[in-house]
Formats: structure tokens, sequence, C-alpha cells
């Protein structure tokens, strides 16, 4: 094989990480190719103060990749699950989603605390709205503020005693070699993760039929059917503004759980639910919870936000 390939990827350390993974991992599946990797700056990255919100969403890290694919500047665009919105530009698809790391949020405490034995107004940080709000309803005590930027960003903030906690993915600090870093890890039902956390997934145009066949070997069918069955709650929620929603997808066998978690801006409304059923028939669970969700008044929840649950680089 003599072909080649470009990767379009955004520069921080978490998604050159991600990056090379995919380079290495093609060309290993086939021998002879060979792949660049184009580093590229988003309007996400440029502006690391407002919130994401005020961006215009998670979108605004991935708007770039998608543009230089669609100009046959790049052939694929590698990015972490959480942070594609739902419903992708006309011409482009996600071919491949890879095989899932840990899902979990993780904690990082300074000084390597426990978090119930903090006191009242420790400073809990994270650009999620979703981490924070879920978090909130069992430490009420702790002061909870928003925390851009990357992953060292976020660690030096803590670090230099601006932050007490903060809440970052669990799969991020074991790419970067992290892991030591965590404190404790969040389960369910303390804190149900974002759609696609933990999973990388490669965007290709939809007609690139040759990259496209690259790319399959890629593919973790298990993951991919989890991954698109979370998605397609928050699109059947009409979560196109990056919401604080969380939805969560296990196989156990071929049978399906599915879980959800969606908030108001405020944090101040929530609800919770979940459905199962056989793996077959994954995208009608998944529309059904979103069906009872809208049903209990999630539309009147998202109808009053305006906010971003966008968890980049972490």
């Amino acid at each position: 094989m003599d072909q080649a390939l470009r990767i379009a990827t955004r520069e921080s350390a978490l998604a050159l990480w991600q990056a090379h993974f995919i380079r290495d991992s093609l060309q290993s599946a086939h021998p002879g190719l060979t792949v660049e990797i184009i580093g590229m700056t988003t309007a996400g990255d440029r502006n690391k103060k407002d919130p994401l919100s005020r961006l215009g969403g998670k979108g605004v890290f991935v708007k770039e990749l998608e543009q230089a694919l669609l100009e046959n500047r790049a052939d694929i665009a590698v990015h972490s699950m959480k942070d594609v919105p739902g419903e992708l530009p006309a011409g482009l698809t996600l071919s491949a989603i890879c095989r899932r790391a840990d899902p979990r949020d993780a904690l990082v405490i300074r000084n390597g605390q426990v978090i119930g034995d903090l006191p009242a107004g420790a400073i809990v940080g994270s650009s999620s709205l979703r981490r924070r709000f879920q978090l909130r309803k069992h430490y009420p005590q702790f002061d909870y503020r928003d925390l851009r930027g990357n992953v060292d960003t976020r660690l030096g903030k803590l670090d230099s005693g601006e932050f007490d906690v903060i809440v970052l993915a669990a799969s991020g600090l074991d790419r970067l070699g992290l892991s030591g870093r965590i404190s404790a890890l969040l389960e369910a039902p303390v804190c149900l993760p974002a759609a696609g956390q933990g999973a990388l997934g490669i965007e290709c145009r939809e007609a690139d039929h040759r990259t496209r066949a690259l790319l399959d070997v890629l593919n973790d069918a298990d993951t991919y059917d989890c991954v698109n069955s979370e998605r397609r709650v928050t699109v059947a929620l009409g979560a196109t503004c990056n919401l604080p929603i969380a939805a969560f997808a296990e196989l156990e066998g071929d049978q399906m759980r599915l879980r959800a978690f969606v908030s108001d801006e405020a944090g101040e409304h929530h609800l919770e639910d979940e459905v199962a059923g056989p793996r077959i028939q994954n995208m009608q669970l998944a529309t059904t919870l979103a069906e009872r969700l809208l049903d209990a008044g999630a539309a009147e929840l998202i109808g009053h936000s305006g906010a971003d649950g966008g968890e980049v680089n972490g």
C-alpha cells in the first residue's frame, strides 16, 4: 500500500495524543500507509476566558477541523466524542468510533484530600455544568465555579490554590499519563458521564469511500452502538446548545441499559430516567428515553437553558 492520509487535530497535548494514537493504529493496520498530522487552532482554543456558551458551545472546538475536511485540506479529524455536537455538517460523517476508555469523571483534589473531609465553601472547578450540577446534588456545601483551559492549565490552577477540587474526564488523565493525579472516580448515580465520554471518534467526508475503508479497522461495534445511542438521546431532546445533559449506555450481553440526566441552566431542577432492552433496538431505546424525559418536562428545562455543558480536553 502506497497511500497518504492527513489528520486534522487541535494542538493541545490531549488532542495531539489522540491524533498520534490514531496515526499509529492506522499505520499498524495498514503497512505502507503514510499519515500526516496537521495541527490547527480553533476558536475555542483562542478564547480561553469566556464560558463556552458565549462562544457558541462545544462546536467551536471542531468547526475549523470540519472546514479543513470540507475543503480537502485534511482527510480525517480526530475528536473526543463528548466534544462533538449531535448534528454534523452536510457531507461529513463519523466513520469510526474507537473502543471506549474509562467513561467516568474523576476528582482531582489538592493535597490528596478526601472530598468528604473538605470544609464548606471549598472551591470546585469545572467547565461542565453537567458535572457541577450533579455534584452539587451530593455536595451542596461547596462553591462551584467555571474552569476553562487544557488539562495542564486546570491542574496548574488547582496546584496554585485557586481551586480545591477540579473535575476532569478520567480517560483524558489516563491518556496523558496523569492517572496518578486522580483522587476519586465518580460512579453513577453521583455523576453520569456525558454522551460519548471516553471514546474517540474519526470524522471524514461521507463520499470518501477510500478513507472510510481504511477506518473500518478502528471501529469498535460495542462502543459505536453505545455512543450513537447516547447521542440520539441528546439530539432527540433538542440539545443543540450543549446543555447540562448526560447520557450513558452500557451493554450486558445482548442487552443495553441507557440512562440520562437533564437539568435547567441554573441547576435547580433536573430529571433522571433510564430504559433497558435488546441491544438491536438501541436507537429505539434512545428515542423512548428521550420521549419519556420530554413527557416529564425536559422541554421546559431545556427551553429555559442557554448554557453550555461542553467538556473539552478533560
